[in-house]
């Protein structure tokens, strides 16, 4: 049967109940139009992957609906009533300012509710971070939050959390996809008794806010540091600026053009406080005032990007691994001057995150192991060590951070407001966040990282993505920008490769499709596909000493020079 052949049979299904008259409707479009558009809609099923579903908004098995997040939702619900036979269940759900976020949330909960499953539905959207908090706050079962983090606008996703408030990860993981893939659409039901769903909101704000003030280290220089922030059209508008107010920051300003929360992000042509274009109002804004430090925040606020005066005084957005090392840095800085380092705490990053992070870690004898990227994997280790380690902080350099354990996942608010701490407590000291910085590369080594992600689309993308990653396991090239490889890792196989004597090692993580080479001097190329976009992702770190503030332009200069040379031998 010839592809599209089979797409159409699939597709009629969707123009007959049990599915609904709008769906129906949508679906004989579709087919009447044919094309591309009905394959990439019903070519395959949508994944459900470790970390939940996200894609296109729209009718068929490949995008996101009412059905698919429906079945996903009866998937988790049929592993919590096996995994958890005393009952007594009960689910968070979260939603942010996407198009058809509220809807969808409700169809959520109309489907845990249809099971006799408890549902605590938040009254109105809030960030992710809310969400992880509420799940252990309210001693829930597991969590939902429907986001697409920082995608563009036709997109939505759907993220599950455990009971300890961090995204799946093993057994679990396995277990709920299991369960997924084996619900019949035409099971699922939306209606439930009155009572199973209850609405949540300023009690479980009002904790969360109080528990971010107990992570403060100091007041030093609050009342003093100008800060610009926007939401860009996304929930943290809901809990920033009390956050800021009740932690006692004056001179605090928000972008009132990026205020509102609209899924279709009007100002910006990507809602990614990774692309410094996504902040260019507040960094305007900056100027205008003189303010000190930029926050921008993406659509569900669980990354945070920052933009702070230079050594010339002027406005630089900061990469994800620059903002969490001087973070790291405060953290540890700031526990040690308060005498509370005992050997029994650690710090925490990923495999694809500057390993400068755990340089200072060494430096504080802190604990700092490297797990798998995404901060599942972070929250894991936190829920390993509890009993043993305290946790301070983590990052990645995907504008990350953890603080503290309250939240198990990225949190744009708790971080947002250490970070701003960091740089209060700089200047009360006669310096600056980026002074910080440097002052960190000059004791612990200058790292520099660059990331280059490159998008592959459609069912032709992922076949070149696959045939990429196929290609480095293979052979290994022997130099990148003129750097001999020393040493090849794949994830997929848990095998460290030493090229030059040819010995294996194992690697004690988790299987993940990432490969990374570490040459002669110490750089580090990582190759992954993303596991929520069409993309691969290419990560460079190179580093070098810096003895002086005075040394860093030119020092600067020479690392891009040799990650530029590392690009051109990988063709991106």
């Amino acid at each position: 049967m010839d592809l599209e052949k089979e797409v159409r049979e699939k597709a009629l299904v969707w123009t007959k109940a049990p599915y609904d008259e709008q769906t129906q409707k949508e679906t004989l479009a579709l087919l009447e139009k044919g094309g591309d558009d009905l394959i990439d809609a019903f070519y395959k099923d949508l994944d459900f992957g470790t970390g939940g579903l996200r894609g296109v908004m729209g009718v068929g098995t490949n995008r996101v609906n009412k059905y698919t997040f429906g079945a996903a939702t009866q998937g988790l619900a049929n592993y919590l009533i096996a995994e958890v036979p005393e009952g007594n269940l009960s689910v968070a759900i979260a939603y942010d300012s996407r198009n058809n976020s509220k809807e969808f949330s409700n169809d959520v909960a109309a489907v845990l509710a249809s099971n006799g499953i408890k549902v605590y539905l938040f009254e109105d959207l809030r960030p992710t971070p809310s969400l992880s908090f509420a799940i252990r706050h309210l001693n829930c079962s597991a969590g939902i939050v429907i986001t697409a983090s920082h995608n563009p606008p036709e997109y939505n996703g759907y993220k599950v959390y455990w009971n300890d408030g961090g995204q799946l990860v093993p057994p679990h993981d396995k277990g709920v996809i299991q369960e997924v893939r084996a619900v019949d659409v035409a099971t699922l039901s939306f209606e439930y008794e009155p009572g199973l769903v209850e609405i949540i909101g300023k009690e479980v704000d009002n904790s969360y806010l109080d528990a971010l003030q107990k992570l403060s280290l100091t007041d030093s220089g609050k009342e003093d540091l100008s800060v610009v922030f926007t939401s860009i059209h996304g929930t943290s508008i809901v809990m920033m600026p009390p956050a800021f107010e009740k932690a006692g920051f004056k001179k605090f300003h928000t972008i009132a053009e990026q205020a509102k929360p609209d899924g279709n992000f009007p100002t910006v042509k990507s809602p990614n406080p990774e692309e410094a274009a996504a902040l260019d109002m507040a960094v305007k804004k900056a100027k205008e005032i003189n303010a000190e430090m930029v926050i921008g925040t993406d659509p569900d606020a669980d990354r945070v990007g920052i933009a702070v005066k230079n050594l010339d005084g002027e406005i630089v957005l900061l990469n994800g691994n620059q903002a969490a090392s001087v973070l790291i840095y405060y953290l540890l800085e700031n526990w040690k001057q308060a005498g509370k380092l005992d050997g029994k705490q650690f710090v925490a990053k990923t495999i694809v995150t500057s390993d400068l992070i755990e340089k200072i870690a060494d430096g504080y004898e802190v604990e700092c192991p490297s797990v798998l990227t995404g901060f599942k994997w972070i929250a894991d280790i936190i829920r390993q060590k509890e009993n043993e380690l305290q946790f301070i902080g983590g990052g990645e350099e995907s504008y990350g951070y953890m603080i503290g354990d309250i939240v198990r996942d990225k949190d744009a608010i708790a971080s947002g407001l250490m970070l701003a701490e960091a740089a209060a407590w700089a200047k009360s000291n006669g310096s600056s966040f980026f002074e910080l910085l440097i002052d960190v590369y000059c004791q612990f080594g200058y790292y520099q990282e660059d990331l280059v992600s490159v998008t592959k689309k459609g069912r032709k993308g992922a076949e070149e993505i696959t045939e990429l990653m196929e290609a480095y396991r293979k052979s290994s090239p022997e130099k990148i920008g003129g750097e001999r490889v020393l040493k090849m890792l794949d994830y997929q196989s848990s095998i460290e490769l030493d090229i030059e004597s040819g010995s294996r090692y194992s690697i004690e993580l988790p299987k993940s499709n990432v490969i990374q080479f570490i040459t002669e001097k110490g750089s580090k190329i990582t190759a992954r596909p993303s596991g929520t976009e069409p993309k691969i992702k290419y990560y460079f770190s190179v580093n070098q000493t810096l003895n002086s503030k005075s040394e860093f332009k030119a020092a600067q200069k020479q690392v891009f020079e040799r990650i530029s040379a590392m690009k051109s031998d990988l063709g991106v």
